[in-house]
């Protein structure tokens, strides 16, 4: 078996430092990769003292990766404690390194937008904001320290949170622990991303089925009502009790569909770019084919 070494807290700290940078990189391909693998570095130079084994675990953090860039700190703890043990000599291979990686980065990639983005930046913006509107210059002084230390603060303790229990985790491999922690996050990390489909594919036809001819009542008289202030509040009123804008109701193909199942093309959409990435097409002819289709869909009048 191999001497055993253990990261130190000045390693783990390089690491920390280096995750900074994660997204320094970022590729259409493997998206983060290249900063994950950046900031693996020096654990890799301090576990692994045979060039082709440090060569091998850099390979093995090419991977494709992409979560939200301070949720992967907790991730890097993990795989920090599973190189660890694999370094000592643990039956730790390749394949379970990278599917704890893609089982963790699906989730927390969910919870780390409404926590960062939409609340706490929110939050110590508006701080700033307010500060600087009346004069006081520590307003964005306050917001970038705030920000910084925060964030700072969470990268760290949230990677050493993971390296501590990624070692716990690797206590029981024979048990099968490690198995069903990935396997449970893999299914997590898929339902996240499953619900997620609806809001980030849109796909809108625009040719019109129907056009029906609505009776009196049922739309705004426009030429009843008075051209003023009181005119458009009485066309809102009158929109919220449900009357129509217009005097036709139309009906494109997308409102069939949108009644039927609700989300059904974009995720058909989503499976079939699925299925052409597992028949080794490139992401970058699937993103550009997606592009041609959408454009010529566009001039034909279809999307």
């Amino acid at each position: 078996m191999a001497e055993k070494v253990r990261l130190d807290k000045k390693e783990r700290m390089q690491v920390a430092w280096r995750s900074t940078f994660l997204q320094g990189s970022w590729n259409y391909e493997r998206m983060q990769n290249g900063g994950f693998c950046y900031a693996m570095i020096p654990a890799i130079k301090a576990l692994y003292k045979n060039k082709e084994d440090q060569v091998a675990a850099l390979k093995r953090h090419l991977e494709f990766f992409n979560t939200h860039p301070y949720m992967a700190s907790p991730i890097i703890g993990v795989t920090l404690a599973l190189e660890e043990d694999r370094a000592h000599g643990s039956n730790v291979d390749d394949q379970t390194i990278n599917g704890v990686k893609v089982g963790m980065m699906g989730p927390l990639a969910g919870v780390g937008d409404p926590v960062f983005w939409f609340t706490l930046r929110p939050m110590l913006g508006a701080l700033g904001a307010s500060l600087a509107m009346s004069g006081n210059v520590l307003g964005p002084i306050i917001f970038f320290l705030a920000w910084n230390i925060i964030r700072w603060a969470f990268m760290w303790y949230t990677q050493e949170f993971g390296y501590k229990a990624g070692m716990k985790i690797t206590d029981d491999l024979s048990g099968g622990l490690l198995q069903k922690v990935t396997k449970g996050a893999s299914i997590l990390g898929m339902f996240v991303l499953g619900s997620l489909v609806e809001r980030w594919v849109t796909i809108n036809f625009k040719p019109v089925v129907s056009t029906v001819q609505l009776q009196d009542g049922a739309f705004i008289d426009w030429d009843a009502l008075i051209q003023d202030k009181y005119g458009i509040r009485e066309a809102l009123i009158q929109q919220g009790q449900g009357l129509s804008l217009t005097p036709e109701k139309v009906t494109t193909l997308q409102d069939n569909l949108n009644s039927l199942i609700p989300g059904l093309v974009p995720l058909l959409l989503t499976l079939f770019c699925m299925w052409l990435l597992k028949k080794n097409v490139s992401p970058i002819v699937i993103i550009i084919g997606l592009f041609i289709v959408g454009i010529l869909g566009h001039l034909i009048g279809l999307l």
